[in-house]
């Protein structure tokens, strides 16, 4: 119910809603330093990969540069030719040995002289490269083979795979590298595998040399971009922890204040919800109903009609009260006025004011727009003082009191001798009516101090000539005790309980000798 301690449930949408609030940020931020990183990976693994191609383009011009000097002789004896082979092997840097071939048979090396061995061509990735681990000299040792031909004589040119395996461990230390020829590939680890290559887990690269037939994958390990993100935006992720701890506590305290019975009050003042509810008041004699006292009933969209001890309170605590008693009294206005036929001249409507409405003379706007809705004397205006506040006779007050009973305005007090500024408002206000607490109206036929103290009420107000008002009488021993000792009216359950206007039209239609409603107004009022 409204208003009351009970708590949302544990997993509500109130309780879930600050903690994304607060994740958001962390999340939103995270992706986009993951993003940026995953751009940096991705940047610096083509550059790695660049270089490195670069880098083997350079080795493998020296070794065509060698082949393609010896390409000539190819075909002579090798007694011829043997020192112009070693000589390329002496001038170029990455040339570890040079050899000649004719027929497809190699019959001259700068190793070993003279020799003869077969030369497979389809070895070769596009008749030129050849990746292969080691040879009959440096067997399990990677070796990077240069071949050029022409005709059926051609001339080869090697470099040692260590070359190949400082580009990849110097130039791409922290990437994941691999020199692939064909159908096989080395890692940074030196060894020459048949296949295709692992691909890295992020940032996974494929660049290809534009002018030998051989590539290099690079990219990172799986945690790599961790790694990055950790290094570098340590002060960004602590700038993104705070930043979601203070959305999501603005969150939670934006919710608790839109979810704040001050707040829900306010929701309901502007959606309408509280309605005005009418407990008839009777004159003595012939039990009569000479007016109403209207009284405030929530009827909320979820939990219905909702009690008025659980909103009152708290609406005159945050001031809020005198917005919604304005809203009451025209909503009676408007509930009653076009039916005032029904209404006997000078039929009295009760409205409840607190101290609040002392506090300025807008209570005056108030009661004459009201007034303005019903031909002059068809009315008479009430306003019953609650104790819950006191009111000050400040000069403000004084006026508002004068000018109202100008008006025609009478002024009540409500629940009289519970509350302990009631003679003190007797003495500084002028007072029209008192209204008997329903405590000692209870208290009639049984406990004999309350009685005494309600003789001691209806004996005050006889000499002050103060109107009085019963509340709260349910018995016949009760309605006949007060009748005998000149109760001017009473209000209760043995009379009427606290109805809706279409209700208490109705009940009035009914009464003999009223005037008749329209036709078409009363499915009206049974609409509400």
């Amino acid at each position: 119910m409204p208003l009351t301690t009970k708590r949302p449930a544990r997993w509500s949408w109130r309780t879930l809603l600050p903690w994304f609030v607060g994740v958001l940020p962390l999340v939103c931020g995270l992706a986009v330093m993951r993003w940026q990183t995953e751009r940096e990976l991705q940047a610096s693994s083509q550059a790695t990969a660049r270089e490195v191609v670069g880098h083997i383009d350079m080795i493998l011009d020296n070794l065509s540069s060698a082949a393609r000097t010896l390409l000539p002789k190819a075909g002579e004896p090798c007694d011829q030719v043997q020192l112009a082979l070693r000589v390329e092997t002496t001038r170029n840097a990455f040339v570890r040995s040079t050899s000649l071939f004719d027929r497809d048979t190699l019959y001259c090396t700068s190793l070993f002289g003279d020799f003869n061995e077969p030369v497979d061509p389809h070895d070769y990735t596009d008749g030129q490269l050849w990746l292969m681990n080691g040879n009959s000299v440096t067997p399990g040792h990677p070796l990077l083979i240069y071949r050029i031909s022409q005709g059926t004589r051609g001339a080869i040119s090697t470099v040692d795979g260590s070359h190949l395996l400082t580009a990849l461990r110097l130039i791409g230390a922290d990437s994941a590298l691999q020199v692939q020829v064909g159908r096989h590939w080395m890692g940074s680890d030196g060894v020459v595998r048949e296949g295709p290559p692992p691909i890295a887990a992020s940032a996974a690269v494929t660049f290809s040399s534009t002018r030998y037939p051989f590539s290099v994958h690079g990219g990172y390990g799986p945690n790599k971009q961790a790694q990055l993100m950790r290094s570098r935006y340590p002060a960004l992720f602590s700038l993104l922890l705070v930043l979601g701890v203070v959305a999501g506590g603005a969150c939670r305290w934006q919710i608790r204040r839109a979810t704040s019975p001050r707040a829900e009050l306010q929701r309901a003042l502007e959606a309408g919800e509280f309605l005005p509810y009418f407990q008839p008041v009777v004159r003595k004699g012939d039990y009569h109903w000479a007016g109403v006292e209207v009284l405030m009933r929530w009827r909320h969209p979820r939990e219905g009609l909702v009690r008025p001890d659980l909103f009152i309170p708290y609406a005159e605590h945050s001031g809020q009260i005198v917005a919604m008693t304005r809203a009451l009294m025209l909503d009676t206005a408007q509930a009653l006025a076009p039916h005032a036929a029904l209404l006997e001249d000078g039929f009295h409507i009760g409205i409840n004011i607190t101290a609040d409405h002392c506090h300025d003379l807008g209570l005056l706007d108030d009661c004459r727009t009201f007034l303005q809705h019903f031909a002059p004397g068809r009315v008479v205006l009430t306003l019953e003082l609650t104790e819950r506040k006191l009111i000050e006779p400040t000069p403000v007050t004084l006026e508002l009191f004068e000018k109202l009973h100008e008006m025609g305005v009478m002024i009540a007090l409500d629940d009289f001798g519970t509350g302990q500024s009631s003679l003190n408002y007797l003495h500084q206000f002028k007072v029209d009516y008192l209204k008997i607490d329903q405590s000692f109206v209870a208290m009639i036929g049984g406990d004999a101090l309350s009685q005494h103290i309600l003789d001691t009420i209806i004996e005050l107000s006889a000499k002050l000539e103060l109107g009085l008002v019963a509340e709260g009488v349910e018995t016949p021993v009760q309605r006949d005790y007060l009748e005998r000792h000149g109760v001017d009216f009473q209000q209760g359950y043995l009379f009427a309980r606290p109805m809706p206007a279409d209700e208490l039209l109705l009940a009035l239609a009914a009464r003999p000798g009223s005037p008749q409603l329209p036709q078409d107004a009363a499915p009206e009022i049974m609409r509400g």
